[in-house]
């Protein structure tokens, strides 16, 4: 999830013993929802097992290259 996207995973009870970071106006509702709230530069991402989220587009490069690890996805040249 990237920015406000974390909203809906914390509607669906995901982010529960999840440590997690999105838009930083989010991080209250992730606390009420049961998860820990990780502060990381906009253009960072954050995994917590199969989970990763990110504070806003600048952290799309990063965002997608974790993504792709938590799959096991191998790219070569």
């Amino acid at each position: 999830a990237i920015c406000h996207g974390l909203q809906v995973l914390t509607a669906a009870g995901v982010v529960e013993g999840k440590s997690c970071t999105g838009y930083p106006a989010v991080a209250p509702e992730v606390k009420r929802a049961g998860g820990e709230w990780v502060e990381v530069p906009v253009d960072r991402a954050h995994v917590d097992g199969n989970l990763v989220t990110a504070p806003a587009w600048p952290a799309h490069p990063q965002w997608l290259a974790r993504f792709l690890e938590v799959l096991g996805t191998r790219i070569e040249p």
